[in-house]
């Protein structure tokens, strides 16, 4: 199963133009909903006048290579890393989600766009690469979501409450996890199967539900958060510290309380 490209067996009842027009749409959706989010939330807007006021405030005036070095440094660590995150299990479920998407959306592109026709001869290295990447996206996301959300891990609600704001996580753990199934289950072979079709057609609604959902969800904040983090180490390189006052010089004295459980409150 995670050898074969489950596009390829497909192209036998879907033509592959269907599907390579079906991810355009997907795309297409999440551009044009992310414009929508930006318009309504005027989240660029206030990164644009926050930043002007930032330069105003600004201590020191950063050259070009330094401007570089701190984007570079954010990237490498901020994003890439998510070292903001700490080195604990929050991390380590974050970046399993996140580059298991990585590799199970770029997967999904490649093989359906390049090796989705039944005469073409997928390279086994891009049917394990989406594969793992919808593995690591269940595992990361589940583990977020029934051990390590804020609201679950801090205020003790229920693992099945749901609220918009998880509109995505849940859809980006049900499309890998029904691509996953519906993989296994047409790699059997088998003429004839429900079971397949079943999961086929979850896997496309969950896509639909992603990728349509953009607006209402917090896809669109992997956009945002890049930017965000760019701007905050930007401010503290050049002093302006986003109009915030510096740290205190003074110890950090909490008292002997602060050691009787590990900190938790969000």
């Amino acid at each position: 199963m995670i050898t074969v490209n489950p596009f390829s067996q497909l192209s036998g009842t879907v033509a592959p133009i269907m599907m390579q027009a079906f991810v355009i749409i997907m795309i297409s959706l999440v551009i044009v909903s992310t414009l929508l989010d930006i318009i309504h939330k005027k989240n660029v807007k206030y990164f644009f006048e926050n930043a002007k006021k930032a330069k105003k405030s600004a201590k020191k005036n950063l050259s070009t290579t330094e401007k570089t070095s701190v984007i570079l440094k954010t990237i490498a660590s901020d994003i890439a890393t998510t070292s903001e995150l700490g080195a604990g299990k929050r991390r380590v479920a974050h970046l399993l989600g996140m580059y298991g998407t990585i590799l199970f959306w770029v997967g999904s592109v490649v093989m359906i766009f390049c090796y989705a026709s039944p005469s073409s001869e997928t390279p086994i290295l891009w049917p394990i690469i989406w594969h793992l990447g919808a593995i690591m996206t269940v595992v990361g996301g589940s583990w977020f979501w029934f051990f390590l959300r804020v609201d679950v891990y801090s205020e003790a609600f229920p693992w099945y409450r749901i609220i918009q704001a998880d509109l995505f996580v849940l859809a980006l753990i049900a499309c890998a996890f029904f691509g996953l199934i519906w993989s296994f289950l047409q790699s059997l072979s088998l003429e004839n199967r429900w079971d397949a079709t079943l999961f086929l057609a979850l896997f496309i609604i969950s896509n639909l539900v992603l990728f349509g959902g953009v607006y209402w969800s917090k896809f669109a904040h992997m956009f945002y958060k890049p930017g965000a983090a760019i701007q905050k180490n930007l401010a503290e390189a050049d002093g302006s510290r986003d109009n915030l006052p510096p740290p205190a010089d003074a110890p950090e004295q909490f008292g002997l309380g602060i050691k009787r459980e590990e900190p938790k409150h969000y």
